[in-house]
């Protein structure tokens, strides 16, 4: 029986011929395995994927276990991982500097990050992480840089506002996340990818002259699933308002708990994704507390304070609980 492959099939494998990466073979792998007619003439080409994709991932943990040290990889802490990226001379390293205590080397000059540098953006009461990484271009992309990108659990794009070009950067990073599969705007996959409302564009540079006139072409040209928002790091323009998109693209909550006849901990909250239940915070907890729980209290989204509810019932965020064993 013929296989009959799609014209999908073959750009996601020519995309899987020119990979280099181990996550950006897996994608195009895990594409072909989603855009593949499913019948019986493909049963064995299906099979034959699934085997390279599952080999694949296990190159991948072997190489993570070496002990060799990978300098694109950036260990996620905090309430979660926004990856920043641009052309040379966007501002990045500026803003990383101005919404962090990181100290990255800043200067006019292009390239002066050659490696992510992570910084700690507070957020209320959680730490945010924030990553520079090295600039790309329409002609060179970093190696290890996709990978970077792929780990994030969320992306700012950022653009110069005052340069002529502004609009073909945004338009080329966009495009690049979209080609590498690190952004879709489907759901055809399991591969690990980000979807266009965990990414935004900024419009760094924001009071120079000239640019309020180019916000307005991105906003009218550039990519509609994309918000942009004004910044500059050197006036401060926009980052307390960032600071509270960039908590919202991560689209996690913070869960207070508290001991039976103590006031509750205002200080430490447990991060959970959107949508996490009562079961999911116990797991947090401790791995032997789903079993042990016996009583639950909410104070914060229940009906009235200090309601008993299931151990599926959803939290939302800042809701306090208390889990009695």
């Amino acid at each position: 029986m013929p296989a009959n492959l799609t014209p999908q099939y073959y750009k996601a494998e020519e995309a899987f011929k020119m990979a280099a990466a181990i996550g950006d073979k897996i994608a195009a792998l895990e594409e072909m395995l989603a855009v593949i007619p499913k019948h019986k003439g493909t049963e064995k080409i299906q099979a034959d994927l699934k085997k390279r994709i599952s080999k694949l991932k296990e190159e991948g943990q072997r190489k993570s276990k070496t002990g060799r040290i990978d300098p694109f990889r950036v260990e996620k802490q905090g309430a979660g991982q926004v990856v920043l990226l641009g052309f040379p001379n966007t501002g990045k390293s500026s803003l990383l500097a101005a919404m962090t205590r990181a100290r990255p080397k800043v200067a006019e000059y292009p390239f002066t990050t050659t490696v992510p540098l992570a910084g700690m953006m507070p957020y209320q009461d959680v730490l945010i992480q924030l990553v520079d990484t090295p600039p790309l271009t329409e002609e060179l992309v970093p190696d290890g840089l996709s990978g970077t990108l792929r780990n994030a659990d969320a992306l700012l794009i950022l653009v110069d506002a005052g340069s002529d070009n502004c609009l073909e950067q945004l338009q080329a990073c966009y495009t690049y996340l979209l080609e590498k599969k690190i952004v879709r705007e489907d759901k055809t996959t399991r591969s690990q990818w980000i979807s266009p409302d965990r990414c935004l564009a900024l419009a760094a540079k924001a009071d120079v002259g000239g640019s309020i006139d180019n916000i307005h072409i991105m906003r009218e040209l550039g990519p509609r699933k994309l918000e942009l928002i004004p910044v500059s790091a050197e006036t401060g323009l926009g980052l307390e308002w960032l600071r509270e998109k960039i908590y919202e693209l991560l689209k996690v909550i913070r869960i207070y708990t508290k001991v039976p006849g103590k006031e509750p901990d205002l200080k430490t909250p447990f991060v959970l994704k959107m949508g996490s239940t009562v079961l999911d915070l116990a797991a947090s907890i401790h791995r032997d507390l789903p079993k042990l729980m016996k009583n639950v209290r909410i104070w914060g989204s229940a009906r009235y304070e200090g309601q008993s509810v299931n151990r599926d019932y959803v939290l939302h965020d800042r809701d306090i609980v208390e889990i009695n064993q």
